[in-house]
């Protein structure tokens, strides 16, 4: 069989994305949306995804023309040099600010569920240590392991939710529309960029072994992951109701603390370390993704030398010692609400300025020749 060193197939890039995007059931993404969206907040999850197609197929289309160019190398392309680097840097500070909010929520989570006596800042400095390692072993690495440890935490995560299911009530899930179908879209509206990470996924389009593979890999990661994250919001208003499920920060990890599997008497522990290698493989992947669009605007090739300096950054930025569950939580609706507009807004442009450009002309006639 062909090798082709440096890039990856599609079992390897469909399971990066399915353990990155999937843990957001894992965060506080379902307190988020439950804020509007109340137990109709699966709902809102599926008009979510339904809304991240429309991006997503454009950003596709896109791709389909510049197959050996990442998505840095297509602003450029399309907007020009000063514009496109001015674009990408606006991603890299969006895309850099919502990682470290995030770290900040995973070393919040861990601090306060498992670890209560290590401080913050240690358990910062370990887990962006283990993951800026991992990002610099590169892309076959993070997809190889993905691959390997895809089945066990997907296993894991099935399992929570039968007993979550089991132990739920249904009656908890009506009237279904929450408190109103206005609540849903409004839900929806503001928190698409949950789902953001579809467009940074161009930053490795050309690492796909081929176009094929990474569009079928991104089709059929979005329905897994919105089906996942729907079926886990549906799962968590049945055991605590969504008037308890939206106050708690960590849904998932309360439900794991209080679901009962057979004579285990600490559950969590069947679950943690297999979220946690979750939580490494995502933040590698962002923080590969991170110095790849850096590299980029800096037209530093050898980009990955540069992760140890945004990791460092990420750390002494992300760090907050007073109520960081609060302040995380705030951060990160705030941020989100940035994503959302130039999440939807860049695809459609990007597709528009390449069909005024003449590129799908151009394709076409490749075709026919």
């Amino acid at each position: 069989m062909k090798q082709n060193k440096g890039k990856i197939g599609i079992k390897e890039y469909t399971a990066i994305i399915l353990l990155t995007l999937g843990a957001k059931l894992s965060d506080d993404t379902p307190s988020i949306i439950y804020e509007n969206a109340k137990n109709a907040g699966w709902i809102a999850t599926l008009l979510i995804g339904m809304s991240a197609l429309i991006p997503i197929l454009l950003l596709i289309k896109v791709f389909s023309v510049h197959k050996n160019k990442n998505l840095h190398e297509v602003m450029i392309h399309l907007f020009g040099k000063f514009i496109g680097n001015l674009i990408s840097v606006f991603l890299l500070l969006g895309g850099v600010s919502a990682l470290i909010i995030d770290s900040g929520v995973y070393v919040d989570i861990i601090g306060t569920m498992y670890f209560t006596k290590t401080p913050p800042i240690v358990i910062y400095a370990i887990l962006m240590t283990v993951c800026a390692y991992g990002a610099k072993r590169g892309i076959e690495q993070i997809g190889a392991v993905s691959w390997l440890l895809l089945p066990y935490i997907k296993i894991t995560l099935f399992i929570a939710l039968i007993f979550t299911f089991k132990a739920g009530s249904i009656g908890y899930l009506f009237p279904l529309w929450g408190e109103g179908k206005l609540g849903i879209l409004k839900a929806s509206a503001k928190n698409v960029s949950i789902f953001a990470d579809f467009f940074f996924l161009g930053l490795i389009a050309p690492l796909v072994t081929t176009f094929n593979d990474f569009k079928k890999g991104t089709l059929i990661a979005l329905l897994i992951v919105t089906s996942e994250i729907s079926l886990a919001l549906v799962g968590f208003v049945m055991l605590f109701d969504y008037t308890t499920a939206e106050m708690l920060s960590y849904p998932f990890h309360e439900t794991i603390r209080y679901i009962q599997i057979g004579f285990l008497a600490n559950v969590e522990t069947l679950f943690f370390p297999f979220w946690l290698v979750s939580t490494f493989i995502r933040f590698s992947f962002y923080l590969y993704l991170s110095a790849v669009l850096l590299g980029g605007i800096l037209k530093i090739k050898e980009f990955e030398y540069l992760i140890p300096l945004i990791t460092a950054i990420i750390v002494l930025i992300g760090y907050a010692p007073e109520s960081p569950s609060i302040v995380l939580y705030t951060l990160r609706q705030k941020n989100l609400l940035l994503l959302s507009p130039a999440f939807m807004v860049l695809p459609p442009l990007m597709w528009l300025v390449a069909k005024i450009r003449g590129d799908f002309k151009n394709e076409n006639v490749k075709k026919s020749g």
